[in-house]
């Protein structure tokens, strides 16, 4: 019987440090169960009050869109926020733990982006958006600034040479002698005369960039004074470089500024393509009656849709054909810049009988991509 009380009261004893050790074990783990509940409530708290700003660098009263360098900087916070992820509407996106970062667009143009900034905690998260309309000024790829005297840059500039305008029943002769063309002054200048030469009763000047520099979408500005009296016919053009494998008009005709001294101060441009050549239907225009007396600039945008012409920043005609194809549109391929003074032809007309010469002055050809 003594040996049956101590093993009951070994028991007992057992029984009793049980106890204590399952009640010892139970606080610890409601201890650390309520102290992990808090930090686990912290941690996947859904983030709030996102506030966002986006400054566009170099805006002003007359650049209101910014300087043209495309760049931005944005800032944004949110409560509970431990990371963020910045859509930039153009296709990229950005992940980061910083409050603060830079950006610059490369989109050339005017462009309005929509800006999604999502603060996060884990995959708890709250968004946000803003609309910034941004300017990035186009790089210049190609320009011919005319600054040394003599002969213009032969590394840049070819001739075509010979008579009768190439089907357009021209009365010229090109030549690429100085008396008809120079570098002189910090300007081109390409001069049209009265003389017989190689059976011709006038010379001038065509000079073009085949061979040398072509190019696919830009913008092309010339700042020129154009010459004067009945019969003279300056142009600012473009051909495509596939003119001696597809011929013309298959390789697209881009007539930046056409005008006759016929009709004075009235500056087309016109585009010529197997659907519309010769007498186009494709064309516009405008008057400015210092054409001859003062520079202005001569200007195409061309991008893959359309083509936008204009004097000085005045847009006067657009060619945005609704059905794209090879008849239409055989702008998807490189072309070449020609720069020429013709007298009479087709859209020269009657020569007046008192001209003697007269001169197309060229301050610079800029081309932006």
């Amino acid at each position: 019987m003594k040996n049956n009380r101590l093993t009951i009261s070994a028991f007992k004893s057992s029984e009793n440090l049980f106890k204590i050790e399952v009640f010892s074990i139970f606080a610890i783990l409601l201890f650390f169960s309520c102290d992990g509940s808090s930090n686990n409530d912290e941690t996947n708290s859904t983030p709030s009050n996102l506030v966002f700003s986006v400054e566009v660098l170099g805006t002003s009263t007359s650049n209101p869109s910014g300087d043209g360098s495309g760049k931005v900087i944005l800032n944004f916070s949110a409560e509970n926020a431990t990371s963020y992820k910045v859509n930039l509407g153009n296709g990229q996106i950005i992940e980061t733990s910083a409050k603060t970062i830079p950006y610059t667009y490369i989109g050339k143009g005017t462009n309005t982006y929509e800006i999604f900034v999502s603060a996060y905690n884990a995959d708890k998260f709250i968004s946000s958006s803003k609309f910034i309309i941004i300017y990035v000024a186009p790089a210049l790829v190609w320009a011919d600034e005319f600054n040394t005297d003599g002969g213009p840059d032969n590394t840049k500039w070819g001739y075509d040479l010979g008579a009768g305008g190439w089907g357009n029943n021209e009365s010229q002769y090109y030549t690429k002698r100085s008396d008809n063309v120079i570098v002189e002054g910090g300007f081109l200048k390409i001069t049209a005369k009265k003389e017989d030469y190689q059976g011709s009763q006038y010379t001038s000047a065509r000079m073009l960039t085949a061979g040398k520099f072509d190019f696919k979408y830009a913008k092309v500005e010339v700042r020129a004074k154009l010459p004067e009296g009945g019969g003279t016919w300056p142009a600012i053009w473009m051909l495509g470089s596939s003119i001696n494998t597809i011929g013309w008009p298959a390789c697209g005709e881009i007539d930046i500024m056409e005008h006759a001294g016929n009709r004075q101060g009235t500056v087309q441009s016109a585009m010529h393509t197997t659907s519309s050549s010769g007498n186009t239907i494709n064309l516009g225009s405008q008057f400015i009656s210092t054409v001859s007396t003062e520079f202005h600039v001569y200007s195409v945008e061309w991008t893959s849709e359309k083509m936008v012409f204009s004097v000085d920043g005045v847009a006067h005609y657009t060619y945005n054909p609704p059905t794209k194809n090879s008849s239409t549109w055989p702008f998807n391929a490189n072309q070449f810049i020609i720069l020429n003074v013709a007298m009479g032809g087709s859209f020269g007309g009657v020569i007046d009988p008192e001209f003697t010469s007269s001169t197309m002055e060229v301050d610079y050809v800029r081309v932006y991509q």
